[in-house]
């Protein structure tokens, strides 16, 4: 363990004594920025249709992120930062998920949004692929389940309702859309 004082010379050339404390300098966040133009690439490749490069470019910018932001620091501005951050790395999630089972890959992600929706109850997003997943493998019956044990914890937690996306996802299961069998395109969001 290195143990330091006000007094200590650092070879380390980008910390430096601010009178309350240390200050690291001259870091750049470059996994950050990588992430930011993953993302960008993957949304324009999405619009212009090309479905599997959006999906490689979302994996890739997900595999930029390690841990938690500021893991381990405790401060009420970095406690926001943190849920800001989580809901970001959620968001891009759900993109490339969307793109697999768009690219008819659900099944191998069905157990993945079983555990996500498990880890976020409350997400509708991850309630609403699961479903759809669930469907593309042929289990319309199972995406019945996600729909009402959905609507049932929201409805307990916040005494409110399924929102519109997932309500017309429910809607198209109960009436046996065409486009939600296995094989079939899907129509996301």
């Amino acid at each position: 363990m290195i143990r330091a004082s006000r007094n200590t010379s650092w070879d380390s050339p980008g910390l430096s004594w601010t009178g309350s404390g240390y200050r690291l300098t001259g870091v750049r966040a470059d996994d950050l920025a990588q992430r930011r133009l993953l993302v960008d690439e993957a949304l324009a490749a999405r619009q212009a249709g090309e479905m599997r490069r959006a999906v490689e470019l979302a994996h890739r910018a997900e595999e930029l992120w390690r841990g938690d932001f500021a893991e381990g620091l405790q401060a009420p501005y970095l406690t926001a930062e943190r849920l800001r951050w989580t809901e970001k790395r959620l968001t891009v999630l759900e993109a490339r998920l969307e793109g697999e089972i768009e690219l008819g890959r659900s099944f191998e992600y069905v157990h993945e949004l079983v555990r996500l929706v498990a880890a976020h109850p409350l997400r509708e997003r991850l309630a609403e692929l699961l479903m759809l997943a669930l469907c593309r493998t042929g289990r319309p019956a199972d995406a019945l389940t996600v729909y009402e044990e959905a609507r049932r914890r929201l409805a307990d937690a916040m005494g409110a309702d399924p929102g519109p996306g997932l309500r017309a996802l429910h809607a198209r299961v109960l009436r046996q859309d065409p486009a939600l069998l296995p094989g079939s395109p899907v129509p996301v969001g």
